[in-house]
């Protein structure tokens, strides 16, 4: 597997804006990744994931990018990102970067110049549409297809300039880039050699698989009680993808060599997985895929349906399956969409937490594929008690609570509960490094308020404690360099209809993992045979007898077969 690094290695994904502030602003910015290097070298991980930090109006927390060839100001410059880039190599760690080429920010030269007139040369950078046939521009149901946007509303905004719409699948300060126009992709691929002659390791590339377009732009089914349609069939893994992708390969990665890439695709299937990931397509090294993070979700996006392990272990082992003989998977609980997986999967209270934390690492990185845990996973850092709405930033739930509640006639508490739980600031309340005022995060006001558990949740009190979460991620890690049949091994899922217990077997050679979690508050008995004389490699809690685990537990044995 020397070709294939990264199989072996752990991805750390850092939202600059809130990992660390070095100068008291009340944002994060790349001097306090740097001075934080050695929390994330002592934790063990091998690639540095940053969220992006080109400059950006900050419409969608740097997401709309404005300048995809230098540093946002508030974040640091070019000299220091090319010093944080040294350190990290310095370390034995490598960075990626976040790529968001699907769409730009409407304050990038490239779309100030497409709408300033129909003729110019980069009108076609751009998804320009007339009103519908009949109807005054500008005027409501005129937009040239029903989609809602992502983030709420229409998915298009009218442009008084040229008295056309663009078409934003996100805010309406992100219009989507145009990819069908050969001389965006020029662009894109020039940017992206820039960056990596640069000395960076890779891309994480943000809702890829949104790239190319039906061109017909069709409408789309419209729900009851819905004010907008779901247009996704036009524009989810869309007709020209693949050709995108391989040509991003040879235009880019072609005859490089260490580099790591990484496409989200909300929506992609096993089977299309696969394809993009299969080493001979060349095409991506991994996929982000999200059925195991909507498992919680029912038909109605405003009520909370409480997790069913057996189903969260279909879909994993479903994953695990389809790309065991080609491809790969990519590993999550966390990332800046997602909600704290201790809060979400786990129990937070002070009883559990860490045990239920270390728990969920434990199943998660055994699993065949590429971890990544996102900043302050490693502390079992937890939701955040969020109160009203005016509580959050994210866009998306301002956004969307708008919509709901103006448009879709629900109620605030109801759109409020369900943004208290699964809403994406969970993930962006700024790291937990000491038990000082704002956690250590600043000596500022933070962007976001530090979560008041860092009191008691925080980086400072856990690397002092070999007990901690912190310390139990390490020799998570470690494991997976020290036992090859954790990065290497086949895949076997056990006790599939058990609502308590998830369980599975990984091997490789004559060596074979059993690795149990217990998901549940309660005493769980596994009933596994043949394992009484293995090896305890890994336990969160006392070692159990006879495979009866205390609530939370986790545990891995290893025998030779």
């Amino acid at each position: 597997m020397t070709d294939s690094w990264w199989k072996q290695s752990v991805v750390y994904q850092i939202y600059p804006r809130s990992f660390a502030d070095s100068d008291g602003d009340g944002m994060g910015d790349l001097r306090g990744i740097i001075d934080h290097l050695d929390h994330l070298a002592e934790l063990g991980v091998d690639v540095l994931w940053l969220s992006p930090v080109y400059p950006s109006p900050q419409d969608d927390n740097g997401y709309d990018i404005s300048d995809y060839q230098d540093i946002e100001p508030l974040f640091g410059s070019l000299e220091t990102f090319d010093e944080l880039l040294a350190g990290a190599h310095d370390r034995g760690m490598k960075i990626i970067m976040d790529l968001v080429v699907n769409h730009s920010s409407d304050e990038h030269q490239w779309f100030l110049e497409s709408r300033s007139a129909k003729d110019h040369p980069k009108r076609d950078w751009y998804w320009w549409r007339p009103a519908r046939p009949g109807m005054e521009p500008g005027t409501p149901g005129a937009e040239p297809t029903n989609w809602g946007s992502v983030f709420g509303g229409s998915s298009w905004e009218f442009d008084e300039t040229t008295g056309e719409y663009y078409l934003h699948l996100f805010s309406r300060k992100q219009p989507d880039l145009n990819w069908e126009n050969p001389e965006v992709r020029q662009a894109v691929y020039t940017m992206m050699r820039w960056w990596l002659d640069r000395g960076v390791d890779g891309f994480r590339m943000d809702v890829i698989n949104m790239i190319s377009k039906d061109l017909a732009l069709p409408d789309g089914r419209l729900n009851a009680g819905s004010a907008y349609a779901d247009g996704s069939a036009a524009f989810i893994g869309g007709p020209r993808l693949h050709e995108f992708l391989q040509e991003m390969h040879r235009e880019v990665f072609e005859g490089r060599e260490g580099l790591l890439t990484v496409g989200e695709m909300p929506g992609v299937t096993v089977d299309e997985a696969i394809l993009h990931t299969d080493p001979e397509r060349r095409e991506v090294d991994m996929v982000f895929q999200f059925d195991h993070v909507w498992v919680d979700r029912g038909p109605d996006p405003w009520r909370l349906v409480p997790l069913q392990l057996t189903q969260l272990k279909a879909i994993l082992g479903r994953w695990q399956a389809g790309l065991a003989e080609a491809g790969w998977n990519s590993l999550y609980w966390n990332n800046h969409d997602q909600p704290r997986v201790v809060s979400r999967y786990g129990d937070d209270s002070p009883a559990h937490r860490a045990a239920s934390a270390k728990m969920l690492g434990t199943v998660l990185h055994l699993h065949r594929g590429t971890p990544y845990v996102y900043q302050g996973e490693e502390l079992g850092m937890t939701n955040y008690p969020f109160g009203g709405i005016g509580d959050f930033r994210d866009i998306e739930a301002l956004g969307q609570y708008r919509q709901a509640v103006e448009l879709e006639g629900r109620t605030p508490e109801e759109v409020l509960t369900v943004l208290r739980a699964r809403g994406r600031d969970n993930a962006r309340t700024p790291m937990q490094w000491d038990d000082s005022p704002h956690g250590g995060f600043s000596t500022g006001t933070p962007w976001l308020p530090v979560n008041p558990n860092h009191r008691e949740i925080n980086a400072k009190a856990q690397r002092a404690d070999p007990d901690s979460v912190f310390h139990y991620y390490r020799r998570l890690i470690e494991l997976r360099k020290t036992e090859p049949t954790v990065a290497g091994g086949d895949f076997t899922m056990l006790l599939p209809d058990d609502e308590r217990l998830y369980a599975f077997t990984r091997r490789l050679g004559g060596t074979e993992l059993l690795v149990i979690g217990n998901f549940s508050g309660v005493e769980a008995h596994a009933g596994i045979d043949g394992w009484d004389d293995a090896e305890l490699v890994l336990t969160n809690l006392e070692a159990p007898k006879d495979l009866i685990l205390a609530p939370w537990q986790a545990v891995v044995y290893r025998r030779s077969v």
